[in-house]
């Protein structure tokens, strides 16, 4: 018999929901192999920052005012500042958690949708400065990356799961030390320790691509990104009645609070 919740949003299928609440964390670790992606091509090939990982860019940029590096500050306080603009305009896009919401609202698809789209920019660009790329471009380029990575780490925060992140993830790889040097069972950190083999398969693809088929490497962010989009939407589809409660009962585990 399948079990049931009554929340506010009506009576939920908790076996179902367990279902669709496994496919988004899959898709969830798709959106990390995209950052890991994306921050290898920002540090190896447009001015030694990262797309996505601000704790990072924070510190490059104090090391470039300590060490009197203004080339390195523009591009660190570039990234920093691109990232703040895409953390904005997918938090007004995708909106904030509410207790009604379902797996996969459609807001979350919707901020995908915009990260795409400059996606696709960032790859008009890669391809049309193949081999002649000047430091201005670099740093355009390091930004619009930065920017859509923003909208992505907004866009899985709609998710109200904490400890749920594709681009922040120290607290990540604390939660599973911990809980490993706790003796917690080890499928308990499973989740987060595949979301962080996704971040380390993504930035050895990115590398290896960027230096032996460059022009394929934006592919690399747009080809995961779209498929995740339309497995997200079909996962909106298949929803029935509002699930936030059961989210935070149901998911917390499989991930590490605090990122």
């Amino acid at each position: 018999m399948a079990r049931k919740f009554r929340s506010c949003g009506g009576v939920v299928d908790l076996d179902e929901h367990a279902r669709l609440g496994r496919r988004r964390h899959a898709l969830v670790v798709g959106l990390t192999f995209v950052t890991g992606a994306a921050d290898a091509m920002g540090f190896l090939m447009l001015g030694g920052a990262f797309s996505s990982v601000m704790t990072g860019n924070m510190v490059l940029l104090g090391l470039s005012i300590g060490d009197q590096r203004p080339a390195l500050a523009v591009t660190s306080g570039t990234a920093i500042i691109s990232y703040v603009v895409g953390v904005i305009l997918g938090a007004r896009v995708a909106g904030a958690a509410k207790p009604e919401d379902k797996v996969w609202p459609s807001s979350v698809t919707c901020a995908l949708c915009l990260e795409l789209s400059i996606v696709g920019v960032f790859l008009i660009m890669w391809e049309a400065t193949l081999g002649d790329r000047s430091n201005d471009v670099k740093l355009v380029m390091l930004g619009v990356a930065a920017t859509a990575l923003g909208i992505q780490g907004s866009a899985v925060q709609r998710f109200g799961v904490p400890g749920l992140s594709s681009t922040y993830l120290t607290g990540t790889l604390t939660t599973v030390i911990g809980s490993l040097a706790a003796r917690r069972p080890v499928r308990s950190v499973l989740p987060s320790s595949e979301v962080l083999i996704a971040l380390i398969t993504g930035s050895g693809v990115g590398a290896a691509c960027t230096a032996h088929a460059e022009p394929l490497a934006p592919v690399l962010l747009g080809a995961p990104l779209f498929i995740v989009i339309l497995a997200g939407a079909r996962i909106t589809k298949r929803q029935t009645g509002g699930v936030g409660e059961v989210n935070r009962r149901t998911t917390t585990a499989a991930t590490g609070p605090g990122n």
